[in-house]
């Protein structure tokens, strides 16, 4: 017999696809830490690949599945839109790991450490803005996220700015300054992303608030 119960029960999987996407994307960006902090890339490129195909399996089902479902938890286009920015963060990482591995060696003396672990402090917030979607779309803890990631956000900004003064000023290796820049922006872009699904989480509590 076909229920509401199971009706709802199906569109309460969005909740679990969802979460499962975000944490694809915190994997990512834990590969990226230890990318720029190990010597051995082999095993953490390995990783990378796995979070990013899981990743893109994820974005799939989730379309699929609005399509074959009938009554979804959230609005579909507040699901859409979730689906499509938590998409974009481990895709942001992955350009970042594919040109560094390639350019490494010529930044030596460059720390991206700090860039890094700020990124997967911003993806650590999204898996747990993502997680609050389930608990009643409550606006207080999910804006205190919110700010949380804005922070970060700030400071990535600070921090894209810190290195150009002494790249440039030394003008040693022009070519070793561009390197850095592009990846430098590539790291705060990936932040970036992960603002973005902040907001879309924020908006949506605003909404059904």
């Amino acid at each position: 017999m076909f229920s509401l119960q199971t009706m709802f029960g199906k569109g309460d999987k969005f909740y679990g696809l969802l979460e499962a996407s975000a944490e694809a994307a915190r994997e990512s960006a834990k590969a990226m830490h230890e990318l720029v902090t190990q010597t051995d890339r082999t095993p953490i490129m390995a990783a990378f690949s796995t979070a990013r195909a899981r990743e893109k399996a994820l974005h799939g089902q989730i379309g699929e599945e609005l399509v074959n479902t009938f009554v979804t938890a959230l609005d579909r286009e507040d699901i859409e839109a979730l689906n499509s920015a938590l998409y974009k963060i481990p895709k942001t990482i992955e350009k970042f790991a594919e040109r560094y591995v390639i350019v490494a060696e010529r930044l030596q003396g460059i720390d991206f450490s700090q860039r890094a672990a700020l990124l997967e402090r911003s993806a650590e917030v999204v898996v747990a803005m993502i997680g609050q979607l389930r608990n009643g779309l409550k606006i207080d803890p999910v804006k205190k996220l919110r700010d949380q990631l804005q922070a970060l956000e700030s400071e990535a900004d600070r921090l894209l700015l810190d290195p150009y003064r002494t790249l440039y000023a030394e003008g040693s290796d022009p070519l070793k300054a561009i390197l850095a820049k592009d990846l430098f922006e590539l790291v705060e872009k990936a932040v970036d992303k992960c603002r973005d699904v902040g907001n879309v989480v924020y908006a949506i509590v605003l909404k059904n608030s």
